[in-house]
């Protein structure tokens, strides 16, 4: 066959790119296990030593956090939350009951007082003239 000028002959690499995506041969490298298991120790070494540096700057993080706890007397939640389980347990040893909860204020202290009904407060806020009439 004859080409024309500028014309490209791609029948025989489209061939070969086929056979590859089909799973043909393909073009062995010798050294290709080599290669990927050195590939994969290097991107193991770089996540080990991605790992280091982060535990290095959180323990620089944690460092400096409990430089300030120290400096104004605060105590970690871990401590705070064993404390008061302390607490509770302290106070309950002798009681054969769960330790009672704690009543919120205004909730059955105060005696309620009746002396209104509902329709003489919804008079109160009555004009005048209605007012009268309802007492009436």
């Amino acid at each position: 066959m004859t080409q024309a000028k500028g014309q490209i002959d791609k029948s025989s690499g489209a061939t070969k790119d086929m056979g590859k995506m089909l799973g043909g041969d393909e073009e062995k490298d010798p050294d290709a296990a080599k290669k990927e298991e050195e590939r994969q120790e290097a991107l193991r070494q770089e996540e080990e030593e991605r790992k280091a540096k982060y535990a290095k700057m959180e323990a620089e993080r944690e460092a400096m956090r409990q430089g300030i706890r120290d400096k104004y007397g605060i105590k970690k939640k871990e401590e705070r939350e064993a404390e008061a389980q302390a607490a509770m347990e302290a106070n309950s040893e002798g009681s054969l009951t769960r330790p009672k909860k704690a009543i919120p204020p205004g909730c059955g202290d105060e005696p309620e007082e009746e002396d209104e009904s509902i329709l003489d407060t919804v008079i109160k806020y009555l004009p005048g003239p209605l007012q009268d009439m309802f007492k009436k």
